[in-house]
């Protein structure tokens, strides 16, 4: 997938980052960390003068060499000229258009409501927490022993 352009063999220190600048020479710059710190200037760190061809990624690979991989662009799909030409003419055509007689517009009658909204103010009540009653955990104990008798019935009936 991707391919050596040049052998560099750069050592990489960690929180700088690594690319291939401009001049397709090998440069780092000191990565920001934290909302106080800014990215420091980046610095030459060896001089290749790669020539770079449009539609390929360069970058510094494991072994710190310079590699180079071909884009692969997303995104949607730009539409064909033809179409383009067609709507093109298309357009042409509506700017030519008849002119049809106006017709008078006829007047609804509408019933005009007048309601006013009134406001009142609600009382914020606190309520407070429900305390959890030891009853509710017992009922749910007896349904739940009431069930595995009438299951060892339809056993015992077969």
């Amino acid at each position: 997938m991707a391919k050596k352009v040049a052998k560099v063999g750069v050592k990489k220190e960690a929180g700088y980052l690594y690319f291939v600048d401009k001049q397709g020479d090998v440069s780092c710059a000191k990565m920001a960390r934290g909302k106080g710190k800014k990215a420091g200037k980046p610095k030459k760190v060896a001089k290749v003068g790669v020539k770079k061809e449009p539609g390929y990624l360069y970058f510094i690979d494991k072994q710190g060499d310079i590699s180079c991989a071909k884009m692969v662009r997303g995104g949607r799909k730009k539409k064909s000229s033809k179409k383009k030409a067609a709507k093109k003419k298309t357009a042409k055509k509506k700017t030519t258009k008849k002119k049809v007689a106006k017709k008078k517009p006829t007047k609804k009658k509408t019933a005009k409501k007048t309601t006013k909204k009134k406001t009142t103010k609600k009382k914020v009540v606190k309520k407070k927490p429900a305390k959890k009653k030891a009853t509710k955990k017992k009922a749910v104990k007896k349904k739940a022993t009431k069930k595995k008798p009438a299951k060892k019935k339809a056993k015992k009936r077969r």
